[in-house]
């Protein structure tokens, strides 16, 4: 069915789609979520700081 070099080269295609596709859901659940809630906190604290700076003048 497979010689041994095209054996290797469908562990190598699964390996790279494998670790593609959990590195996807790690985006996706972890990093993106948290980019976006710092984001978030970061322009809030600005808000606030504007809002002293006007009753302050």
């Amino acid at each position: 069915m497979f010689e041994f070099d095209q054996y290797l080269g469908f562990l190598a295609f699964l390996t790279i789609l494998t670790i593609g596709f959990w590195l996807m859901i790690f985006l996706l659940t972890f990093v993106i979520p948290y980019w976006i809630g710092g984001s978030l906190i970061e322009r809030l604290k600005e808000m606030r700081e504007e809002k002293k700076a006007k009753r302050k003048a």
